[in-house]
């Protein structure tokens, strides 16, 4: 099978317009089949505050009421995602800009209640989760095959005419588990840190190659800890459903993926 990457990329990046256009001008000239997933960045925060609505957040979670939902439909789906194809194409890559309603390429789920730490029941509003089975990679498969590059927002929707603002991370993860039967498929997870690190304010820290079992000892030693734990946890669910690897690392270090020294790399044990 032909090699797919699935690379995501976060709000740290797509707020810096310096860094946004390195990083597109490398994941240009990275050779083969290729995905982009993006998140939303400040401007919806901004844009919300500019209007008047008011964001809220619950354990880390935005809570997307109707109002807000127009804010990153608006954002992420428009703004974010044709200046990251504008920029793709000024670099002749042949990119596509996308939602998940685009084909019915992916339908999400509307979160239901949850329950939170203190014992609150809360309703997310119009956010939507994802399965195994919520991605149409044939669809995905023929516009690759075509000579595209996808580029997905973080806006899904339910079939029956209502979007919803889906995690970033969550779709690239179920994207590329839903083409691992299709290509020999890589997760890249792109930020601001050199990867995972033993120590997260010393970059000489990182950790090469870490396995499940690693990953469980570094998490009771406190060395993995806050928002790299959900990361790293879909990671290894994702690999445990035919990933061939998944990579975590810095942005401007993209071109490393070929000669195997970028970030950190998760692994299945042979």
């Amino acid at each position: 099978m032909s090699t797919l990457y699935v690379i995501k990329i976060g709000g740290n990046i797509i707020d810096d317009p310096v860094q946004l256009e390195s990083f597109l001008i490398d994941f240009a000239e990275l050779k083969g089949n290729k995905i982009l997933v993006h998140g939303g960045g400040k401007l919806a925060t901004k844009l919300s505050k500019d209007l008047g609505v008011e964001s809220e957040l619950i354990e880390g979670r935005r809570v997307t009421n109707e109002e807000t939902l127009k804010v990153v439909a608006m954002v992420y789906a428009g703004l974010i995602n044709k200046n990251i194809v504008a920029g793709l194409q000024k670099q002749n890559c042949n990119a596509i800009g996308l939602t998940g309603a685009d084909g019915n390429i992916i339908r999400a789920k509307k979160r239901p209640l949850k329950l939170i730490s203190d014992g609150r029941q809360i309703d997310y509003g119009f956010v939507g989760d994802l399965d195994d089975s919520s991605v149409d990679a044939q669809a995905i498969y023929k516009l690759v095959q075509a000579g595209f590059t996808p580029v997905f927002s973080a806006i899904t929707h339910d079939g029956n005419g209502q979007l919803l603002n889906t995690n970033a991370d969550t779709i690239a993860s179920v994207i590329a588990v839903s083409l691992s039967g299709l290509y020999t498929t890589s997760l890249v997870y792109c930020f601001e840190k050199s990867g995972v690190l033993r120590d997260v304010n010393d970059e000489s820290s990182l950790i090469k190659y870490i396995n499940a079992e690693e990953y469980k000892e570094l998490k009771k030693e406190g060395m993995i800890h806050s928002g790299m734990i959900p990361k790293l946890d879909n990671a290894f669910e994702a690999i445990g459903k035919g990933l061939n690897e998944v990579c975590i690392g810095k942005a401007d270090a993209l071109p490393q993926l070929k000669d195997k020294t970028f970030g950190t790399r998760l692994k299945t044990e042979k």
